[in-house]
Formats: C-alpha cells, structure tokens, sequence
C-alpha cells in the first residue's frame, strides 16, 4: 500500500522537476463550464444534459479526456472562461466582439436570433425601432452583448436578468415589450410553460448579424495549449465522421 507521505513527495518532488508549483500542476487540469440554456444545456433531475452537453461529452469520449462540467450563471461562466487557464466554455454564439477573446473550436449547435414580442402586430423594421421599447436580456450573453453594441443600455432600454426563463416571464407579465432570445431557447421555455409557441411568441425582429451561420460554439480560455483546442477539434470531427453527431443532434430536434 502506497503511504500518503509518499505520494505526495513524488508529486512535489514531479513539480520541481518540471519546474512548477504543486498549485500549478492542478491548474493543469481542464475546467468545462456552461449554463442553463435549454434545450442545448439544461439539468434534469440532477443530471447535466442537452444537444450541446452530449456533443461534448461524446467529443471527451472520443479523446479519452475525463473532466468534470459545471453549470453556472452565464455571467459567471464567461468570466471565467475569459481570465482563467485551462477553460473550455461551449455553447457560445461567436460574435465578433468575442472573436478575440477566445480559442474557438468549432460550431456545435445552429440557432437564430430574433427580438420576439407577445404581440403579433409588432413588426420592427430596424433595430433602431426597437429603441423606445423595453426588451428582456440576459446579463453577458450574446444578445445582450450584442444590444449593448448597437447603443442600448441595461436600465434603460434593456432589463438584464440571470436566467433566460425570467425574460419570458417579463413577458408574460407586460413588464418588457421585447425578449431577445435564439429561437430554440425560447421555443423550448414556451412550451415548458405550457403554451404553443407557434400561437404564443411572434418575431418582432430578425438579427441575422447576431451569431449568422456560426451558430453555437466550443471555445477555450487564451491560456489554453493550442494542442488541447486542436484535440478537442479533431474529436468533433470524429464524432461528426462516424455519425454520433447527427444521432445527438436528431435526438434534440
């Protein structure tokens, strides 16, 4: 039986070898963090799940990684994912204010955009329309962002909340005219509430510059080894070669 002391000393004593901290050697270790974003990531009964959540563990069963996924506020996982090492964040619309900022693999998941009403006389014909109006985001996200881009401001034209399902409550309740949303995100919470999405929730507005044909994405932290992103990308295109991509994405469909 191998005693603590031991193993410890040959960890610390595997540290100075390659000149690093013990500290350091667990940073190593590869972080995931996502949030709730139905149907792509969401838990059910405990359990992390979701088209986006299965692609990637497919992609960690495709490459023999072991990590662990965390779901979070999506304020807080981009946090992270932006000034933390070792941090694969996924799924992220990839827009040009973040082009940057990140280690893109790949598209995982295809979604659009749209400012969606409760009103189905609502018809925006500019974005800029949409200025005298109160619309319901989510804080950091790609939506918000985006907003804040084009000159709108949380508190004044924009009511920023943590969770996507309190923007449809705002709603619901008259307390925004507008809801920021990708379609299948706010197709799924609609139907969670028990409502047809196809009677309920009308598209104001198509933003066709929000994500385009990139979609949803798996991106790394800047201080990640390229030779991880590229692992995780040649996984991803393993998974699509052999068909369990499309198995994960009809599932969810």
């Amino acid at each position: 039986m191998k005693r603590p002391w031991r193993c410890a000393y040959l960890l610390e004593s595997l540290a100075l070898l390659l000149g690093l901290s013990l500290p350091a050697l667990a940073e190593e270790k590869l972080r995931i963090v996502t949030e709730e974003l139905p149907p792509f990531n969401m838990t059910i009964d405990g359990h992390l799940t979701g088209l986006c959540t299965e692609i990637v563990e497919a992609i960690l069963d495709e490459i023999g990684e072991t990590a662990t996924i965390q779901s979070m506020p999506w304020a807080r996982a981009y946090d992270i994912a932006t000034n933390t090492e070792n941090v694969l964040i996924y799924c992220m619309a990839r827009t040009a204010s973040r082009e940057l900022k990140f280690k893109w693999v790949d598209t995982i998941a295809q979604t659009d955009w749209y400012l969606f009403s409760l009103n189905p006389n609502l018809r925006l014909n500019s974005l800029d329309e949409a200025r005298r109006l109160q619309i319901a985001t989510v804080k950091d996200d790609a939506g918000e962002q985006y907003l804040i881009g084009q000159g709108f401001a949380v508190g004044q034209n924009l009511q920023s909340s943590n969770k996507y399902e309190h923007n449809y409550e705002k709603l619901l309740l008259g307390r925004v005219d507008l809801w920021i949303a990708n379609e299948p995100n706010a197709v799924y919470l609609v139907r969670s509430a028990g409502q047809d999405p196809a009677q309920t929730l009308h598209r104001a507005l198509a933003l066709a510059n929000l994500g385009g044909a990139r979609g949803l994405s798996m991106a790394f932290s800047l201080k990640t080894p390229d030779a991880t992103v590229e692992r995780f990308r040649t996984g991803l295109q393993k998974i699509r070669a052999s068909g369990r991509y499309d198995t994960i994405t009809r599932k969810w469909q």
